[in-house]
């Protein structure tokens, strides 16, 4: 059966000062009424037998909040943060402990895909692909230029399937390559960007663990271990302590025996930091795009604002972020968006953590 898994424990700083050390992007509202954890299990719950979301202790609650439908212990909750590999590693096992048939479909809490239909349609034919072959499957998307800031995920040979997408097997992954790089991949029509989901059996992902990180996979045997008793909590703190920060990109799919990308075509953003937005909305004539905000623009273009409900004026601008809350404000140019999370760093090291 297919069980879904939701990765929330991502702290979205390039989103501040909207996001907040409590109330990261995955919780946010950005793109419409529902945050964006609410729109991620919207599209995947009625697919799943089961849904379960790893997230960090803080957020737990939150999580809870918005997704209260879900069962309690349907969240899992790390006692601290060791990437990728361990967060989907707890979930695999537990699962693959109730069900030892276990597809998990795996997906960040913070992305944005339109329609639902078509991923629905992709993860059915992952689902089989999955099953038949064994393989992880990943879900890869056609560039709409050089971005440097996500993977790519370059294809190998067809894989023959039933279905309606492209398959092929994965000839290499490249993590967020400089922008020469990024051009030669989107021109060469060889490679995809690399989505963040994947498709497998708990069982593949945990000989894949096994195998390629043994140390995590021991820890989280005796998780399981005492899963269903009283020492549950003291036993996860203790062995979670020994787990390697890893991502799940190098510490198990560069090295898996047989994975897949699946060519999906819908419309992808992981909605990376406030320069990623406008792509979301229909601007103005000028194309600025105005967010929970009346927008008033003389002579200005290009601009996003989001004014928490109050009035923005703007003169004789271009490409700018301007966003403000309760208790502070942000301006800087789109291009440099990116940076916003060094500006969080910024504002901890000089004494302003209450604002972050």
């Amino acid at each position: 059966m297919l069980h879904a898994v939701i990765l929330a424990g991502g702290s979205g700083t390039r989103f501040w000062p909207r996001s907040r050390r409590d109330l990261p992007k995955q919780l946010l509202a950005l793109n419409g009424s529902r945050t964006l954890i609410q729109q991620t299990y919207d599209r995947l719950v009625d697919l799943s037998s089961s849904v379960v979301v790893v997230t960090r202790e803080d957020l737990a609650r939150g999580v809870s909040e918005q997704l209260d439908a879900l069962p309690r212990d349907a969240v899992l909750i790390e006692p601290e943060a060791r990437d990728t590999a361990a967060a989907i590693g707890l979930a695999a096992a537990i699962l693959a402990a109730k069900d030892p048939e276990a597809i998990l479909a795996v997906a960040p809490s913070d992305h944005v895909i339109r329609p639902a239909k078509k991923l629905r349609e992709a993860l059915l034919e992952a689902q089989a692909i999955a099953q038949s072959t064994g393989a992880i499957v990943t879900f890869g998307v056609r560039p709409t230029g050089p971005h440097t800031g996500y993977g790519y995920v370059q294809r190998g040979e067809p894989l023959a399937h039933e279905g309606r997408l492209l398959a092929h097997r994965v000839q290499a992954f490249t993590e967020k390559p400089d922008a020469e790089t990024a051009r030669r991949y989107v021109e060469g029509g060889q490679h995809a960007w690399n989505s963040g989901m994947f498709v497998a059996s708990a069982r593949t992902f945990l000989d894949e663990m096994r195998q390629h990180l043994p140390e995590t996979h021991a820890a989280l045997q005796r998780i399981v271990s005492a899963w269903d008793t009283e020492r549950r909590d003291e036993v996860l703190r203790e062995a979670y302590a020994s787990v390697p920060k890893i991502s799940i990109d190098y510490g198990i799919l560069e090295k898996a025996k047989d994975v897949v990308v699946l060519e999906v075509d819908y419309e992808w953003s992981d909605v990376g930091g406030w320069d990623a937005l406008p792509s979301l909305f229909e601007g103005d004539a000028a194309g600025n795009v105005a967010i929970e905000s009346t927008l008033v623009a003389l002579d200005s273009r290009g601009c996003l604002v989001q004014g928490d409900g109050r009035l923005v004026a703007l003169i004789g601008v271009e490409d700018l972020v301007v966003v403000q809350t309760r208790d502070a404000t942000l301006v800087c140019p789109r291009a440099r968006a990116e940076e916003v999370k060094q500006l969080v760093a910024q504002l901890e090291a000089e004494g302003l953590g209450a604002y972050t």
